[in-house]
């Protein structure tokens, strides 16, 4: 039997591929350390909006043991999706039911099992095949998505969780421009997917520009069937959009609303297409 010959998918509207595999290891370090050094009324203080800090560690809990169930250990069983319900709703539900389920695990038990199973997280994503399919990441509009946006996509969300309990404690942002940049680089992927039912002329460029060390210009292209982050054409973009970092990341997780997000830009030309970049969203919202 002749063997099969395999397309590789073409991701290049997607931009040139990230590499986070590196900075798991200081990602999880640095949260281990925001967490032992919070003081006991640290892990009842509110994170996100009906969770406390120490909710919002039972949720990473969760999301360590499910990657290494899933992808190291091919172990497929779980929740599933009740009837009807949307890919958003079931994460949702299942993220609450664990982190309900954990309610009776003290903050001490549960830092040190983040400790243990986070340190063997980290080193799964080391040694992960960057251009191999992986996991779908809806808010980039793509399933199967490469590994390498996958793994960026789990680094986001792990950095984002650690900038939330710091906020909640009085810490602010950690501004670190290692990993704020691959951050950032993450979360503008959602662009094209954010402006699919933007209409535009093909060649149309859009240009979104962050602030500062960790910042960096991404611009996406108009094509025929999508909107791309390939290498865009020489030419002048039919917009500019303008943002500082903590707006950028804030407004990507919906730490801001977009309208907010727009009053602190500084945008150039077309303003309807300058508002649709602004809807952008990197999270399971």
């Amino acid at each position: 039997m002749p063997p099969q010959l395999t397309r590789v998918p073409d991701h290049s509207w997607l931009g040139a591929p990230i590499d986070a595999r590196s900075l798991f290891a200081p990602e999880h370090a640095a949260l281990m350390a925001t967490l032992r050094g919070l003081e006991p009324v640290g892990w009842s203080t509110e994170a996100v909006p009906g969770w406390s800090v120490r909710d919002l560690a039972a949720h990473l809990l969760g999301d360590f043991y499910g990657r290494l169930a899933r992808d190291r250990d091919g172990h497929r069983q779980g929740p599933g999706f009740a009837p009807g319900e949307t890919l958003e709703a079931f994460i949702h539900r299942s993220n609450q039911e664990w982190v309900d389920a954990h309610a009776r695990v003290s903050p001490a038990a549960l830092t040190d099992t983040l400790d243990l199973v986070g340190e063997q997280v980290a080193r799964f994503f080391e040694t992960t095949a960057s251009d191999t399919p992986s996991l779908g990441v809806s808010w980039a509009g793509i399933d199967p998505a490469p590994m390498w946006l996958d793994c960026a996509r789990d680094f986001t969300e792990f950095w984002t969780h650690r900038q939330q309990i710091r906020r909640a404690v009085g810490q602010g942002t950690d501004t670190d421009p290692g990993s704020l940049a691959v951050v950032l680089d993450t979360f503008l992927r959602a662009l094209p997917h954010t402006l699919r039912h933007t209409a535009a002329p093909v060649g149309t460029q859009l240009q979104v520009s962050i602030d500062g060390p960790a910042g960096g210009t991404w611009t996406a292209t108009a094509a025929e069937d999508r909107w791309s982050l390939a290498e865009p054409s020489a030419g002048r973009p039919a917009a500019r959009v303008r943002l500082d970092a903590d707006s950028a990341w804030r407004l990507c997780t919906r730490g801001i609303e977009p309208a907010i997000a727009l009053a602190r830009a500084r945008i150039d030309g077309d303003p309807q297409l300058a508002e649709a970049a602004c809807r952008i969203v990197s999270i399971v919202h």
